[in-house]
């Protein structure tokens, strides 16, 4: 399936959508009536889970790309500046998910697999859990830090696909995945140690999707760096309806659609078997 049939096809399901999202998308499969101090994370999974988030050094790099093969929403290339964050390793895991959750609705389901088949709203309610259970400040990470990360931050080496040129040594793709996810960390790691960058899943952002949003930039301002850019309104209502930003290509994909500066969106309230996620949290180096 091409990258514009999909995200035409994403585009439709959210036009025909007539549910309401507060109820709809974030409403958990099953409609259970646990509270809140039943969701719970063991001190081991915690441990685990901050042990593998990656500290990413703040700096400057060319987001977007000029290429031919690049689409209208991926260009031009332009310059942007992130602070510091960390990211995790791995897309996140079926089993932390389900701990904390108690649900997983994933296809292909495995506890080492990257959780699936849930909105960018079911995230939104992860997140804030997981946040209270760890008390710490875990987030969907900015599309912009998410291609710096992919393209391997301070260390990059500027390759076609994150951490290679050829994507078969780094990702779960059309070309090796029998179309399917696969467990996470089980290809080679990027120039920061992160996995799954390109392939397995497609990630959700934080960003509304603005197809215009590069050539925008470059209009209003010229070569001035774009600094911590984030497309999201103000008013982030849960009833309102959004095309989210997705990044890093999925299992269905042929290498010409997987290259680091590509982008896809989704509505927030869809649920597909190919999109997951990875975390980010903020704080200072060794925090």
């Amino acid at each position: 399936m091409k990258l514009n049939e999909l995200l035409s096809i994403r585009t439709v399901l959210a036009a025909v959508s007539l549910v309401v999202i507060a109820v709809a998308a974030v409403a958990e499969p099953g409609g259970d009536a646990r509270t809140e101090w039943q969701y719970k994370l063991s001190a081991e999974t915690q441990v685990k889970l901050l042990s593998e988030m990656i500290w990413v050094e703040g700096g400057s790099f060319a987001m977007g790309s000029d290429d031919d093969d690049a689409a209208e929403r991926e260009r031009p290339a332009h310059t942007v500046t992130v602070d510091g964050f960390y990211i995790g390793r791995t897309e996140l895991s079926q089993d932390i998910f389900e701990e904390l959750m108690g649900w997983n609705s994933s296809y292909f389901p495995c506890g080492s697999c990257p959780i699936n088949n849930l909105s960018w709203l079911n995230i939104q309610l992860f997140v804030e859990r997981l946040n209270r259970v760890t008390g710490k400040h875990f987030r969907l990470p900015t599309e912009a830090e998410w291609e710096y990360a992919a393209r391997g931050g301070n260390r990059s080496k500027e390759f076609l696909f994150s951490g290679s040129n050829t994507i078969d040594e780094v990702a779960w793709f059309a070309g090796n995945a029998g179309n399917r996810s696969h467990p996470v960390a089980q290809k080679t790691p990027n120039e920061l140690g992160l996995y799954d960058m390109t392939g397995n899943l497609w990630e959700f952002c934080l960003d509304d999707m603005n197809p215009g949003s590069y050539a925008l930039h470059q209009r209003l301002s010229g070569d001035q760096p774009r600094i911590n850019p984030l497309n999201l309104p103000k008013d982030d209502s849960p009833r309102r309806r959004a095309m989210k930003v997705l990044r890093g290509g999925g299992y269905e994909f042929g290498a010409e659609e997987s290259q680091v500066y590509r982008r896809d969106a989704a509505s927030n309230n869809v649920r597909m078997p190919d999109i997951g996620f990875r975390l980010v949290m903020d704080g200072d180096a060794g925090h």
